[in-house]
């Protein structure tokens, strides 16, 4: 393709300059990232799953002006099929309540899971989350996970998946995640390392269970944001084994993407 993806370093106060500027350039379409995926949201025509997270992540040109979509969502759902899980009437334990908790959260009332509980360090930004979600999907049980041991522990045996959308140990490469994490269900964590070896992998592996780090979700975002630009879909696992080889790491095990080169 005749194209190239760059990265144009933004300052918070220059978000509406920026859509602008890349608007006069002629550009086809971007991505957006922390912390301007909020802020971007009412500068572009949104679709539904957009507006419904509240942040926007993937831009394209259109006649009308700049459209909008959320495929954090999507990422997170792919990875969910690969690792096939299924969480349809189901307990899922989520730790974080930021932007990509709520773009996780969307993905999971799409797959009809019965429960999520949530637990987060900050308790008024949890507080809010649980009421946006309560508010948005009144059939799906959402409740709240006290910052300490034993009820993240309890969480944690009820649970067929628990998912990591915090950012600890993302800066600080020492820094392990404050609770051990028993049960039997499935680790995916939002956050990736060259390695693989994020905190809340570490903690779930120790705990005997499987756990994958962010960089699949990653890579299955940027496919979804491929498609909403061009309508082609990239083959996931030669593009997954082609990163893991470039950041010299084994091949992560994804049977529902189909393991083949």
């Amino acid at each position: 393709m005749d194209a190239v993806y760059v990265p144009f370093r933004t300052g918070r106060g220059d978000v509406a300059r920026a859509l602008e500027g890349l608007w006069a350039a002629g550009v086809e379409g971007f991505n957006v990232t922390v912390p301007h995926k909020e802020v971007v949201l009412p500068m572009v025509e949104a679709d539904a799953a957009a507006q419904c997270i509240g942040a926007v992540n993937t831009v394209r040109r259109h006649a009308a002006g700049w459209q909008g979509t959320n495929t954090d969502w999507q990422g997170f759902q792919d990875v969910l099929h690969g690792m096939e899980i299924d969480v349809s009437g189901a307990e899922v334990f989520l730790f974080g309540a930021g932007g990509t908790a709520r773009a996780v959260l969307y993905a999971l009332a799409q797959e009809k899971v019965a429960k999520v509980s949530v637990c987060n360090r900050g308790q008024d930004r949890l507080h809010t989350f649980i009421g946006y979600a309560s508010e948005t999907w009144p059939e799906l049980a959402v409740e709240a996970v006290a910052w300490n041991q034993q009820d993240v522990g309890e969480a944690c045996e009820r649970a067929v998946l628990m998912v990591n959308t915090t950012s600890i140990g993302l800066k600080d490469k020492a820094e392990r995640f404050p609770f051990q994490l028993p049960g039997n269900g499935v680790a995916l964590d939002a956050v990736y390392a060259q390695d693989g070896n994020t905190a809340f992998v570490c903690a779930a592996e120790q705990s005997g269970h499987k756990a994958v780090d962010g960089l699949p979700m990653l890579l299955a975002q940027g496919v979804a944001s491929f498609y909403y630009w061009h309508q082609i879909e990239p083959a996931r696992v030669p593009a997954l084994r082609w990163l893991e080889a470039r950041l010299g790491r084994e091949s992560t095990d994804l049977p529902g993407w189909g393991n083949a080169v």
